[in-house]
């Protein structure tokens, strides 16, 4: 696939992609003939990974580490995973503050949606 049919996919824009590439967290990208870059399915996966992670608040260095690690082969399994856990402890954490804040602005839209009603019912007064 080419930069712009995996920007499209992935909805990322082919800067982000170089860059990627560029700081190695997805591996070096082959090229066609032409010396174009032509992703194949392994780097499709590669990006949606860091595309996910990016998503959940993961910072760059902790995936630049991660893939760093994956690249070295199984002897870093371990690491990996310690590396997982951790990231899975502070997203947890992240999304019970916002689930804190969901449960706060839903009371307060309820406290506005009910402020609403009793000025109307006084105007049917």
């Amino acid at each position: 696939m080419t930069i712009t049919e995996v920007s499209e996919k992935f909805n990322l824009p082919p800067d982000t992609l170089r860059y990627y590439e560029r700081i190695s967290l997805i591996p070096r990208v082959g090229r066609s003939k032409s010396g174009n870059r032509d992703y194949n399915e392994d780097d499709c996966r590669w990006v949606e990974f860091v595309k996910c992670m990016r998503g959940a608040g993961l910072p760059i260095e902790v995936l630049i580490e991660y893939v760093s690690l994956f690249q070295q082969g199984e002897e870093t399994r371990d690491a990996r995973k310690e590396i997982l856990i951790e990231q899975r402890k502070l997203l947890q954490g992240r999304m019970e503050d916002m689930q804190k804040t969901l449960d706060r602005l839903n009371l307060k839209i309820s406290r506005y949606e009910e402020s609403v009603l009793e000025a109307e019912n006084e105007l049917k007064r």
